[in-house]
């Protein structure tokens, strides 16, 4: 049997996932992170990004637009501004966000409006991985 961590991934609206899981990947602000048990206490701040948690050699594939993810020997907490599960993210709205945001950084008129619109291009782009990763794990080409 293989050794587990419990993983918690709670977003505003509440709990998306509780359970144990034999190791987490998740998108750190310094790149991706990978947690498996016995993992040495850390605290990080995690970027919008895909949250890939393995159990009995399966892959459950979460979306969150940031947040922070607390790190114990027995438990991880991943606490996101908002989190689902990557296969109730909808890729035409995602594409389509994304599309937006590149015509508004081409059309910028403020500093305001530049950040709002690489804020908005970020979001859009980790969803679209997040996807991506959703469909490597069941094997579909992207």
């Amino acid at each position: 049997m293989a050794k587990t961590i419990v993983c918690d991934v709670i977003s505003a609206e509440g709990e998306i996932f509780s359970g144990e899981v034999e190791l987490v990947v998740a998108p750190g602000a310094q790149g991706e992170l990978g947690i498996a048990p016995n993992h040495a206490p850390l605290l990080t701040h995690l970027v919008a990004g895909p949250v890939r948690l393995f159990e009995n050699d399966e892959e459950g594939v979460f979306y969150v637009s940031g947040g922070i993810m607390e790190v114990q020997p027995k438990r991880v907490t991943i606490l996101a501004d908002m989190a689902m599960r990557a296969h109730d993210l909808d890729e035409v709205a995602a594409q389509e966000a994304r599309k937006r945001a590149e015509e508004a950084l081409l059309d910028q008129k403020s500093e305001m409006q530049f950040s709002t619109a690489s804020a908005q291009l970020a979001e859009a782009a980790a969803q679209l991985r997040t996807i991506q990763a959703l469909r490597k794990k069941m094997g579909r080409p992207s």
